[in-house]
């Protein structure tokens, strides 16, 4: 009898070890920054050569040493980390079946690959998802510019019918009801007592998208003194690029590779889509109908087709866009204000491939962020919501 009785303690104990193993550690967030900050009196200060040249007013257009606009830091690594977690979390949405990473991929350039995106019930949406890249460097938000901050740009995807499907009451009801997250959002906001609150899951996605930085591809290195780096034929496309013929550093400024204005050009839209007045109805300003913000050049390759409408397919034949002349694309009955920029470049065959060899150059996704593995919503692993 003694030995049955200790062979079921030793049972149950066995099963209680087996069970503990099986159950994951609790979600710790990171107390270092990501790649290029560096941790200063307990926040992350971008680290970056471009710091230190002029600004962009002074260093001249194209110029390769031109400085960085203003830009956002001074997040702790915390508030990172736990934006991370948020960005690939379906939980946020009103289904609880799409994250922002569904139509902003990493292995995408954070974009979705697709000419529109997808929506909460799987319909195309109006415009495709931009890339995020250098999103922390840039002050207007959407194709149409009407964001000026992160924070107000994510209440539209979030609080969209169409996009996300949440409310305000809603994703604060979910996350709250989520004790793995009170306990995170207390870790990165401490002091806070008061339950999570929306504009900590603002700050904390703003925190992450702020977080990712390319600004170390081949052309930056050729830019800081490395001039190995480009081969003979993208330093060609980059002295087109930057030429007063083809004109495309004036609105795809260096370091950034937009001057993040709006522009109206013409851009055509699919067959069997009617003319996007983008910025007009927006600013309220008549000679912006159909303009839309010159969107950046870093990561290009990654994030085809291309235009707000993905009407392009590939570089090549974006390129050639702009150098077919004035107005070619404005549909019947349209007349739009068109930039001034684009009128008539003639460039050759080879130059237009030439400027796409360049584009290439501009791929660096060496800081790309890792998908969590786990999140805070389940102890499963989270499945690939970017379908």
């Amino acid at each position: 009898m003694p030995n049955a009785l200790t062979g079921l303690v030793f049972a149950l104990l066995l099963a209680a070890s087996g069970s503990a193993a099986k159950s994951p550690p609790p979600i710790r967030l990171v107390t270092y920054c990501p790649p290029s900050f560096a941790l200063d009196q307990g926040v992350c200060r971008l680290v970056t050569p471009y710091r230190q040249y002029a600004s962009l007013q002074n260093a001249g257009v194209g110029g390769l040493k031109t400085g960085l606009p203003k830009f956002r830091d001074g997040f702790s690594p915390q508030q990172i980390d736990l934006g991370r977690y948020l960005f690939f979390d379906p939980a946020l949405s009103g289904n609880g079946r799409m994250a922002c990473a569904s139509c902003h991929q990493p292995e995408k350039g954070f974009s979705d690959g697709l000419p529109r995106s997808r929506g909460l019930d799987g319909k195309l949406l109006p415009r495709a998802a931009p890339s995020l890249w250098n999103v922390g460097l840039l002050g207007r938000f959407f194709w149409d510019g009407r964001a000026r901050s992160l924070e107000e740009q994510m209440q539209g995807p979030l609080y969209d019918a169409r996009e996300m499907g949440n409310t305000r009451d809603g994703l604060l009801r979910r996350m709250n009801a989520m004790p793995a997250y009170r306990r995170l959002f207390a870790e990165a906001f401490p002091g806070q007592t008061s339950g999570i609150q929306a504009t900590q899951i603002y700050t904390a996605l703003a925190a992450f998208e702020s977080s990712l930085i390319s600004l170390n591809s081949r052309y930056d290195l050729y830019a800081q003194g490395m001039h190995d780096a480009l081969s003979p034929r993208e330093i060609e496309g980059m002295n087109v690029f930057r030429s007063f013929v083809a004109r495309c550093a004036e609105c795809h400024t260096p370091p950034l590779f937009t001057n993040q204005q709006i522009a109206v050009i013409g851009m055509p839209e699919p067959k069997g889509l009617s003319f996007d007045p983008g910025a007009g109805p927006i600013s309220g300003e008549p000679t912006l109908r159909g303009g839309f913000k010159v969107p950046s050049l870093r990561n290009i390759t990654l994030t085809a087709p291309y235009s707000h409408s993905g009407g392009f397919a590939d570089l090549r034949g974006t390129v050639q866009f702009y150098t077919q002349g004035r107005g070619h694309a404005v549909p019947p009955g349209e007349k739009l204000t068109l930039h001034w920029h684009i009128w008539e470049p003639k460039l050759s065959a080879h130059e237009v491939d030439r400027v796409v060899d360049f584009l290439g150059a501009l791929t660096d996704q060496s800081f790309r962020p890792e998908r969590p593995k786990r999140l805070p919503s389940s102890d499963a692993a989270p499945a690939d919501h970017a379908k």
